[in-house]
C-alpha cells in the first residue's frame, strides 16, 4: 500500500467500488422481487442516491473539464453533460415512480397460458350471461324461433357491431365473435352480397383518447336507402323472406349521449341521438314491405324510442344491450330457439323519452357569476338539481296515473306513455306463478312462490315481489311500487314446477322523512306486497297492516343500521328547487330545460373554501416499532387492538406515499413488510387502459342486470378476479351502481339500472364473488354522479342539489345494498360536489353515512385526481382515504405538520390496509421483474462504465496536462 499511486488509481477504485454496490442492489431487488414486494422503497432509494451521487460527480467533473479545455475537447465533455444530465434525470424519475411507471408499459412477467384460461372462461361465461340477459320485446305470432335457415341482415351495425362502451368500463374487441359469426354459429346461413354491402361502407368509429375521454361516436353512418339497388333486394328476397336489421348505439365515459343531432352524420336538428334516424326509419320501412318476417335486435344499452316496434311488419324485437366478447352467440341460439330468452328489462321504455322529469335537469347548466379560476384557465361552476325528486324511472312511471285518492290506474293515459315497463320480457313458454306461502315474522316478509312451467319450451322464468306503500296526500312522497326482492328458476320443462323463495325486511318499507321527523318512517296504513309480472302487471298480493307509524330516530335505529340514520344534508337541499310530488303533479313537474343562473353568495364562499378547520387541540400520535407486519392483521377485526400497534410503525412519509399514490396501484410500506399491489379497471372485465392490458370483455352491466340472476353476476365476480389476479392485479375499479337517471346517460352501459336495489344486489354479488378469490373492488361512483356531459371540458365538479329522501332511497341505495349485505371492502368517490362541496371531503358522506350509519369498513379511493378543484387535505379529512393518481400528489403543511393532519392520515392509512391487508395481496405480490427495468439497470451501469472508463483515461493522460489553459 506504500507505493500505491492513489492519485492515479484513487478514481479507478472508487468508482469501481460504487458500481459493485449498485450491482449488488439490483441483484438483491432482483432476486427478492422488490420492485412490487416488500422492499420497494428502500432498494429503489439505494440504488438511486447510490448510482445518482456517481453521476453527479462525473457530471461535476465533466463541467470542469469543459471550462478548461481547449475547444477541441469541449464538444466530447458536452455530449459527456447531455448523457450524465439524461441518466441523472431517469435515476430519480423512474425509481421514484417505478410501479407508477410501470402501470405504463406493463405490469411485469406473468403466466400468460394461465391468463389466457381464465380469460377463455371468462368468454364462456359471457355467452351464458347474454343467454340469459336478452329481452325479447314482440314476438307476434310466434315469429320467434326462426324456422327458416337461410336469413338476410340488415343495418349499418349489423357489420359495425358494438361489443361494449369506451373508456374505463370499454374493453378490447380482440378476436370478438361478430354478429355474422354468431348466426352463422346457430346454423344460418346468411346473404353474402349484403355483407359486403355494408363492409365497403365500413367508417372506423372516431378514436378514443384515454387522457380526454368525451364520450361515443355518436355518428349514424346507415345508408341512404337509394343505395340499396332494385336487384339486391331482389336477390335478398330470394335468398330468404326473413330480414334480421339491427340498430345499435355507441356510448362511452366523458359525455352524455347527442340530445341533438344536428351536428352529427345521419342526425336531425331537434332529434336525440336514441330516436331512429331518418335512414334508419327508411331502411326499415321498406324491410317491412318485401319481406314476410322482419326481426329487430337493438345494441343499445339505453332506452331507444321504440314506438316503431308497434308497426304492423314489425314481427319480433330482441334487445341485446352490449354482448361484450362472445354475446353474440347468444343472439344466434335465442333467434335459433337453441336458447329461450329469459332476461327482463331493468329500465322503463317510454314511447316519448321527454315525458321523464329527469330530462329537464340532464344537462350543462351554468352559474353565471361563480367562477373556478386554475393556472391560466378559467371555467363557469355548472349545476344539476334532482328536481324529480324519488320519482325517477318506473318510481315515476309507475305513479304518475295513479289516483291518489283510490289508488287506481288510469290504464289509458299509462299504456300512451309507457311502452315496456320495468321488469318486463317475452318467453317461447309460459309460466303461472302462485303464492304457496306467506308469512312476516322476526321483522321479515317472506315469500314462497311456487313457479310452473305450463307451456310447450324449456326455458326460467323470473319473479318479481313489490311493495305499495300507504300515502297520504301533501305527506311523505312515495312512489306506487318499490322492487323487494327477485328470484330466478332454474330451467323447468314444460310441466316441471320450482319453489322460488323472495324476502325483504319490513324496515325496508320505510320512507324518509326529511322534513318533520327528520328520519326514517314506517307509516301506519296497509302495506300491500306483491306478486308481479312486471312493475306494472299484478300476478297476486297479501296485505301487511302497521298498526301505529314506527320512527326509526334516536333510540330507535333500524336493525340494519349501525347507528340512527338522521338528517345530513340539509345544506344539499337548494333553496330554489321546486321537487317534484304526486300531490301536485302538474305545479311541479319542471316547466322547461334548466336554465344558466346566478350563484348565492353563500354557494360562491363555500365553493372558494378549503372545506376543513384544522383541530389546534388534536392529540400526537404515537410512534414505535412493535414487530408486526401487514400480514399478521389478516382476519382481524377492524378494531382489534394490534391495528394500533402496527399503524405506530408507519412514518409520516411511509403514510404520505401510501395516501397520494394511489393510481392504479398502492405503495409498499417497508415497516410494516407491506407488498405494493396493481389496481386496474373496470367494469365489463380487466381493462388496463394504460399498460394496453386487457382480459375478456363482459357484457354490460346492464345486460347482466337483464338476466335477473345474482348467481351470475357472482360467477362474473369470480372470473374477472381469476383474470386480474393471474396477471397479478389485486384491485379492480368496479362495478358501478350509479342509477340510469337519464336516458342519455353516457355511462349507462357500465351502471345496472334505474333501480337501486337491483343495482345494489347485483352489484354486491358481483364484488363478492371477487373478493372470495382474494381480490377487492372499488364499488363506484359514490354519490349523486349520474351524468358525464363535458366532464373533461370542464373539471371544476358539477353541483348537485337534491334533497335527503332522494338521496336515501334512490342514489345512496344502491351502495347501501352492497355495502351492508356483502363483503365491500373498496369504495370510489365521484368527481361531483354536494352543494358546493367535493364529495371525497364530505363528511357526512364518507364518515356519517358510510361508515358510521352502515358499517362500511375499508378505504375510499378518488376518481381520478382533478387538481382544479380535488383539495387532498379536504378529502382526507372528509374521509377519501386513497388519490387515484399515478403519481404522487401534495399534501399541506396542515396535514403533514399538525398532530390533527397526522391523526387524518393514521385513520386513512388504518382503512387502506384494512381493506388490502384482508385480500390476497401478498400471495399475489411475488413476480419476476418487468422487463423495462432490466433495460433500464443496464442502461445505467453501461454508462457508468463509459464514464468510468473516460474519465481514468484522461486521468492517465498526458495530453490533457498540455492542454490545459494555464
Amino acid at each position: 500500500m506504500k507505493n500505491f499511486d492513489w492519485k492515479k488509481n484513487g478514481i479507478k477504485i472508487g468508482f469501481g467500488a460504487i458500481m459493485a454496490i449498485g450491482i449488488i442492489i439490483m441483484g438483491f431487488a432482483t432476486f427478492d422481487n422488490s420492485f412490487y414486494g416488500i422492499n420497494v422503497v428502500r432498494s429503489l432509494n439505494i440504488l438511486k442516491w447510490v448510482t445518482t451521487g456517481l453521476l453527479v460527480i462525473a457530471l461535476a467533473y465533466s463541467i470542469y473539464r469543459i471550462v478548461t479545455l481547449k475547444k477541441t475537447r469541449k464538444v466530447l465533455y458536452s455530449l459527456v453533460v447531455v448523457l450524465l444530465v439524461a441518466l441523472v434525470a431517469a435515476n430519480f424519475i423512474l425509481p421514484s415512480y417505478g410501479i407508477a411507471a410501470n402501470r405504463f408499459v406493463g405490469v411485469g412477467n406473468y403466466d400468460k397460458e394461465l391468463a389466457q384460461q381464465y380469460k377463455e372462461e371468462g368468454r364462456a361465461l359471457t355467452e351464458k350471461i347474454q343467454d340469459e340477459g336478452i329481452v325479447m320485446l314482440e314476438n307476434k305470432n310466434n315469429t320467434l324461433p326462426l324456422q327458416a335457415e337461410k336469413i338476410n341482415v340488415f343495418g349499418y351495425v349489423s357489420n359495425s357491431v358494438i361489443y361494449g362502451g369506451t373508456g374505463s368500463g370499454g374493453g378490447k374487441p380482440d378476436n370478438n365473435v361478430t354478429l355474422r359469426q354468431g348466426l352463422e354459429n346457430a346454423g344460418f346461413q346468411l346473404n353474402d352480397e349484403l355483407t359486403t354491402f355494408y363492409e365497403d361502407r365500413f367508417v372506423p368509429r372516431e378514436k378514443v383518447d384515454i387522457h380526454k375521454l368525451v364520450g361515443g361516436d355518436y355518428n349514424v353512418h346507415e345508408p341512404a336507402l337509394s343505395e340499396y339497388t332494385d336487384e339486391m333486394i331482389a336477390n335478398a328476397k330470394a335468398h330468404s323472406n326473413t330480414a334480421v336489421v339491427m340498430f345499435g348505439r355507441n356510448a362511452g365515459e366523458g359525455a352524455d349521449m347527442a340530445a341533438d343531432m344536428a351536428n352529427y352524420e345521419g342526425g336531425t336538428a331537434g332529434d336525440h341521438y336514441l330516436k331512429l334516424t331518418a335512414n334508419e326509419k327508411d331502411l326499415l320501412g321498406m324491410l317491412e314491405k318485401e319481406f314476410e318476417n322482419v326481426v329487430v335486435l337493438l345494441n343499445a344499452p339505453n332506452q331507444l324510442e321504440l314506438g316503431f316496434l308497434e308497426n304492423e311488419g314489425v314481427d319480433a324485437a330482441l334487445w341485446l344491450g352490449y354482448p361484450g366478447s362472445t354475446g353474440f352467440n347468444a343472439v344466434g341460439n335465442v333467434l335459433s330457439g337453441k336458447v329461450n330468452p329469459s332476461g327482463r328489462l331493468v329500465d322503463t321504455y317510454a314511447y316519448d323519452l321527454k315525458t321523464a322529469p329527469s330530462f329537464y335537469n340532464t344537462g350543462e347548466f351554468e352559474y353565471t357569476n361563480a367562477d373556478l379560476v386554475f393556472g391560466k384557465d378559467t371555467w363557469h361552476h355548472k349545476y344539476i338539481n334532482y328536481a324529480e325528486g324519488i320519482y325517477m324511472g318506473y318510481m315515476f312511471y309507475e305513479t304518475r296515473f295513479v289516483d291518489n285518492a283510490t289508488g287506481l290506474v288510469d290504464e289509458a293515459a299509462y299504456n300512451a306513455t309507457v311502452q315496456y315497463p320495468f321488469g318486463y320480457g317475452l318467453s317461447y313458454s309460459q309460466f303461472e306463478q302462485k303464492i304457496s306461502n306467506y308469512a312476516v315474522a322476526d321483522g321479515k316478509v317472506s315469500m314462497e312462490v311456487t313457479v310452473t312451467n305450463t307451456g310447450t319450451s324449456a326455458g326460467k322464468d323470473v319473479v318479481q315481489l313489490y311493495y305499495t306503500a300507504p300515502y297520504t296526500l301533501g305527506g311523505i312522497e312515495k312512489s306506487h311500487v318499490v322492487l323487494g326482492d327477485f328470484g330466478k328458476t332454474a330451467i323447468l320443462e314444460p310441466g316441471q314446477s320450482e319453489k322460488v323463495n323472495v324476502t325483504f325486511d319490513v324496515e325496508d318499507m320505510a320512507s324518509y322523512d326529511y322534513g318533520k321527523e327528520k328520519a326514517y318512517v314506517l307509516e301506519s296504513g296497509n302495506y300491500e306486497i306483491k306478486l308481479m309480472k312486471n312493475a306494472h302487471e299484478v300476478i297476486d298480493a297479501r296485505t301487511y297492516t302497521v298498526d301505529a307509524p314506527i320512527v326509526y330516530g334516536e333510540g330507535n335505529k333500524r336493525a340494519s343500521d349501525d347507528v340512527t340514520a338522521i338528517n345530513q344534508f340539509d345544506d344539499i337541499h337548494g333553496d330554489d328547487v321546486v321537487y317534484l310530488s304526486r300531490a301536485d303533479w302538474e305545479g311541479t313537474f319542471p316547466k322547461g330545460m334548466a336554465q344558466p343562473k346566478e350563484a348565492s353568495a353563500a354557494l360562491i364562499e363555500e365553493l372558494n373554501s378549503e372545506n376543513y378547520v384544522v383541530d389546534e387541540n388534536a392529540e400526537p400520535i404515537v410512534f414505535a416499532k412493535n414487530g408486526l407486519t401487514l400480514k399478521d392483521m389478516k382476519g382481524l377485526d377492524y378494531d382489534d387492538p394490534q391495528w394500533e400497534k402496527l399503524l405506530e410503525q408507519l412514518s409520516i412519509d411511509e403514510m404520505r406515499e401510501l395516501i397520494t399514490s394511489g393510481g392504479f396501484q398502492t405503495a409498499a410500506i417497508h415497516s410494516i413488510k407491506k407488498p405494493a399491489t396493481i389496481d386496474t379497471d373496470g367494469p365489463t372485465g380487466v381493462n388496463d387502459i394504460f399498460a394496453g392490458l386487457a382480459g375478456n370483455q363482459y357484457t354490460s352491466e346492464v345486460t347482466l342486470a337483464s338476466t335477473w340472476n345474482r348467481d351470475l353476476a357472482y360467477d362474473m365476480g369470480v372470473a374477472v378476479a381469476n383474470e386480474a389476479i393471474s396477471m397479478h392485479m389485486t384491485g379492480l375499479y368496479m362495478p358501478g351502481v350509479n342509477l340510469h337517471r337519464s336516458t342519455l346517460g353516457g355511462r349507462n352501459f357500465e351502471y345496472y339500472s334505474e333501480d337501486p336495489f337491483i343495482s345494489g344486489i347485483m352489484g354486491g354479488s358481483t364484488a363478492q364473488g371477487v373478493a372470495d378469490q382474494g381480490a377487492y373492488v372499488y364499488i363506484k361512483h359514490y354519490a349523486m354522479y349520474d351524468m358525464e356531459t363535458k366532464r373533461y371540458e370542464y373539471p371544476t365538479g358539477a353541483v348537485v342539489w337534491a334533497n335527503e329522501q332522494t338521496m336515501r332511497e334512490v342514489y345512496l341505495k344502491a351502495f347501501e345494498v352492497a355495502i351492508k349485505n356483502y363483503d365491500v371492502t373498496g369504495v370510489m368517490s365521484s368527481y361531483n360536489r354536494l352543494g358546493g362541496t367535493w364529495v371525497g371531503s364530505s363528511q357526512a358522506l364518507m364518515q356519517t353515512v358510510l361508515r358510521d350509519e352502515w358499517g362500511f369498513r375499508g378505504v375510499v379511493i378518488s376518481d381520478f385526481y382533478k387538481p382544479q378543484y380535488m383539495d387532498v387535505d379536504a378529502g382526507l379529512a372528509g374521509g377519501n382515504d386513497l388519490i387515484l393518481y399515478p403519481v404522487v400528489t401534495p399534501l399541506s403543511d396542515d396535514t403533514l405538520k399538525t398532530n390533527w393532519g397526522h391523526q387524518n392520515m393514521r385513520r386513512a392509512s388504518h382503512n387502506i390496509l384494512y381493506a388490502i391487508g384482508n385480500s390476497g395481496a401478498y400471495e399475489n405480490a411475488h413476480r419476476q421483474l418487468p422487463q423495462w427495468m432490466f433495460l433500464f439497470a443496464a442502461l445505467d451501469f453501461v454508462g457508468i462504465g463509459l464514464i468510468t472508463f473516460g474519465l481514468i483515461k484522461t486521468t492517465n493522460s498526458k495530453k490533457i496536462k498540455k492542454e490545459t489553459i494555464k
